[in-house]
């Protein structure tokens, strides 16, 4: 076996597991809308664990139950199918009420980072629109005071109200009923085809953007999740992403609605504890990023707790050593790395019988319901003619669960897209296989000599300095025309390395032309809020620019 193959490490799962097709068919028919996907698992499955957080857990008839009730709060407060209304909270129960809440009405749950700052929370607000928005007491004052300063007059109600520091989930639900008015009307059945949420975009190029979901998009996407991972319905799926990430909203919350099992959230991410919160809760499923995998593989492994169910993950990149770090160090069996986007959920992944490829995004992604392709994808060049096999190019996709529109933008909206297929501005390439390859992002190019270098690439190949935690590379101006390297580094706890070392290491492991003639070192790398690298960031500090040393001069 080649050693760029992963073995089939599905043979080690003794209990039986359903297909898609036969986990679908547990339930009742669904109208592709959250509030129907809902019903159905109520109606099979009412009092089994739907929801985890903290000490808390909602059973499928208390989650539908929490989402009518609220509904029918939200609505008798004047809220309308339509209306954008804000979340500014870390992950808790109550988003995952209010989020269905809202669907059930047809308004928009627009979720926002509480961790941004005042001007960047005024920005999404503003830019929303939003008629409300919910934070725990401890934030409304200043939710309020960035209220203030934006047209929409949006008004902040405190998400203790609903029950946020109820003891348990009976309580919290009885919280909720009794706002209840005796006489609401029934509400009209939002359509598979309305909007429900917003999710902004990490804004590495400027101004994030609201990126608009319909229901049938989430639903979808969950679905299409549930057919990647082979879900069941005992599955346990922790997410330690915040639910203003589409990851965690689509994929884990959705994707354990759509196969009847459990989904675990916690307010905060702790890499200290994360292995006896897996534990704890019992997690079968987690999601993660690089920067996870990372961050997990740095910790002491005292923290690790070989206890723990874990046996399935979805992310992306999955390096070959971070495969073989949880397979073999954190006795994770499976690990499925895939692509999405904000603007195109469940893209393409490695086919859960394999064969994986560490290094590849996958294949197109396919639905479990639905014959055939799913997800179309083209690799082409700028004049949008498709490349060969092995050539790099912009990945376009057409796909079922493309997002509606960027919210207020028509113009944006307009120019994503490339002869109706959505560009997105990723450079990748397609083996003979039909396995897609990230490149690096179209803007994250350095132009050197001719030569097209991939920025990411390069800062991958510097991760794998023994005393470097991360590293970013830029691309600044030569006086030779085009572009030199200048390469930001953080040292790993412990670790000195110089300037010469690094730079030694460098003209050892890469080709002469990658090898950066600029570095600096940094104490961290500014990130967006789903913790990629916001090098958009890096080439605004001047200062930091100013204190690179040239390595092609002599000290």
């Amino acid at each position: 076996m080649p050693d760029t193959m992963i073995p089939d490490p599905l043979q080690a799962h003794a209990a039986p597991e359903l297909t898609p097709a036969q986990v679908f068919a547990l339930y009742p028919p669904h109208g592709d809308t959250l509030a129907s996907l809902l019903a159905s698992r109520a109606a099979a499955i009412p009092d089994a664990e739907a929801l985890l957080f903290q000490s808390r857990s909602w059973t499928y008839r208390q989650l539908q139950d929490g989402a009518d009730a609220l509904a029918a709060v939200l609505a008798a407060q004047g809220i309308r199918a339509g209306d954008p209304v804000a979340h500014v909270a870390p992950n808790s129960d109550l988003a995952v009420l209010l989020f269905l809440a809202l669907a059930r009405i047809g308004a928009l749950f627009v979720p926002l980072n509480p961790a941004l700052t005042d001007d960047e929370l005024h920005y999404q607000l503003q830019h929303s629109q939003a008629v409300a928005a919910f934070a725990p007491h401890s934030l409304c004052e200043r939710v309020a005071q960035i209220v203030a300063r934006c047209s929409c007059a949006a008004r902040v109600g405190a998400l203790e109200a609903l029950g946020y520091d109820a003891a348990d989930a009976a309580a919290a639900l009885a919280c909720i009923e009794a706002q209840r008015p005796q006489d609401a009307p029934a509400l009209a059945q939002p359509g598979p085809d309305d909007p429900v949420v917003v999710i902004y975009t990490s804004g590495t190029t400027g101004f994030p953007k609201g990126v608009v979901h319909s229901q049938r998009t989430v639903v979808w996407s969950a679905e299409v999740f549930v057919g990647r991972l082979r879900l069941q319905p005992r599955e346990r799926m922790l997410t330690v992403f915040p639910l203003f990430h589409v990851n965690a909203l689509f994929y884990s919350f959705a994707g354990a609605l759509a196969c009847g099992g459990t989904f675990i959230t916690a307010a905060k991410f702790s890499a200290s504890t994360f292995w006896q919160t897996a534990v704890d809760t019992g997690a079968t499923q987690l999601n993660i990023l690089a920067a996870l995998g990372t961050i997990l593989g740095l910790r002491p492994r005292s923290e690790f707790n070989p206890a723990h169910r874990i046996r399935k993950i979805y992310g992306g990149p999955i390096s070959v050593d971070m495969f073989r770090l949880f397979q073999q160090e954190f006795s994770v069996p499976l690990l499925i790395e895939g692509y999405g986007m904000s603007e195109i959920p469940s893209t393409c992944s490695n086919p859960y019988e394999g064969p994986h490829k560490p290094g590849s995004i996958g294949r197109a992604g396919v639905h479990p319901r639905f014959d055939g392709a799913f997800a179309q994808l083209r690799v082409v060049d700028d004049d949008g003619r498709d490349v060969a096999v092995g050539e790099a190019g912009e990945l376009l996709v057409q796909t079922p669960t493309l997002f509606v529109a960027y919210l207020n933008d028509a113009q944006q909206t307009a120019e994503a897209f490339r002869d109706g297929w959505f560009a997105t501005g990723d450079l990748v390439r397609m083996d003979a296989d039909g396995y897609f390859y990230f490149v690096a992002r179209k803007k994250d190019i350095i132009r050197k000599r001719g030569e097209n270098i991939s920025g990411a690439e390069l800062d991958a190949a510097l991760g794998r300095h023994p005393d470097l935690a991360e590293a970013a590379t830029l691309a600044v101006p030569s006086e030779l025309g085009e572009d030199d390297i200048l390469a930001v580094l953080v040292a790993r706890d412990g670790m000195a390395p110089t300037h010469e070392a690094v730079i030694d290491w460098c003209r050892a492991h890469m080709a002469a032309i990658k090898v950066p003639r600029y570095l600096v070192f940094a104490d961290a790398l500014p990130k967006t809020p789903t913790q990629r690298v916001a090098k958009h960031l890096l080439k605004k500090d001047a200062a930091l620019i100013a204190r690179a040393r040239d390595m092609e001069v002599a000290p």
